[in-house]
C-alpha cells in the first residue's frame, strides 16, 4: 500500500514520542547504551525515536518529540534512578514546548519506552496537558521485557473521552532490526480514518 493510499488525511494525524537515547556515539557503546538505541547507517536513534520516525515516514505526517525543560541524564544508572524517583513521587516534568495546533489533529500516535512497568513521567504530563476528547490515540512502546504493562488502560483512564487503539505496537529492544517490517505490518492492520 502506498503512503497516499494509506493516509489521505495525513494533515490530521501526528506522531508524538518520548525517547532518551543514552548515547549519540555509535562506537564503543556500553551494553546499556546499546539497549537504548538503534544505529542506522552510523546514525544513532533512541529505540522509541526510531519507531516514531518509521511511523511518520509510512504515514507521511507530522512528528513531535515530547521533551522536558530539564534535560534527562544520559548515564544509565543516573537515568534509571531518576525515573524511579519521578515515578515514586508521581512527578510531572514540565515540557519544553507545546503542539500549537493540537486541536486540528484527529489521530495521535503516542510512543514511549516502558520504564518500571509504566510510562516515563513526561508521558503523564503530556496526557494531562492536552484535551484528547473525540481523538483517536494509538500507542506504541519499546521495552526491555515488560511489554505494554497497563499503559493502554492508563491512557484510557487519563483520557476517557478519547478512543484508544487496543492494538498498540510493542517491540522488544533486541528486535529493532525487524522494526521496519513490523511497523509496516501493524499500520496495515490499523483502521485509521
Amino acid at each position: 500500500m502506498k503512503m497516499n493510499e494509506r493516509n489521505a488525511n495525513a494533515s490530521k494525524i501526528i506522531v508524538t514520542y518520548f525517547s532518551i537515547p543514552e548515547t549519540d556515539n555509535p562506537n564503543n557503546m556500553t551494553q546499556n547504551e546499546a539497549n537504548s538505541v538503534h544505529v542506522v547507517n552510523g546514525e544513532v536513534f533512541g529505540n522509541t525515536q526510531y519507531v516514531a520516525l518509521l511511523i511518520q515516514k509510512e504515514m507521511n505526517t507530522n512528528i513531535y518529540r515530547i521533551e522536558t525543560k530539564i534535560d534527562y541524564p544520559l548515564d544509565h544508572t543516573t537515568l534509571v534512578n531518576l525515573g524511579k524517583v519521578e515515578k515514586n513521587n508521581d512527578v510531572r516534568p514540565e515540557l519544553k514546548n507545546k503542539i500549537e495546533d493540537f486541536e486540528e489533529y484527529d489521530v495521535i500516535f503516542i510512543g514511549y519506552p516502558n520504564w518500571y512497568a509504566d510510562f516515563p513521567m513526561p508521558i503523564y504530563t503530556f496526557l494531562e496537558e492536552y484535551d484528547f476528547s473525540n481523538k483517536k490515540i494509538i500507542p506504541f512502546v519499546t521495552h526491555g521485557g515488560s511489554g505494554l504493562s497497563n499503559t493502554v488502560q492508563t491512557i484510557e483512564r487519563k483520557q476517557p473521552k478519547s478512543k484508544v487503539e487496543k492494538n498498540a505496537f510493542v517491540i522488544y529492544r533486541d528486535d529493532m532490526d525487524k522494526a521496519p517490517s513490523m511497523v509496516n505490518e501493524w499500520l496495515n492492520k490499523l483502521k485509521i480514518k
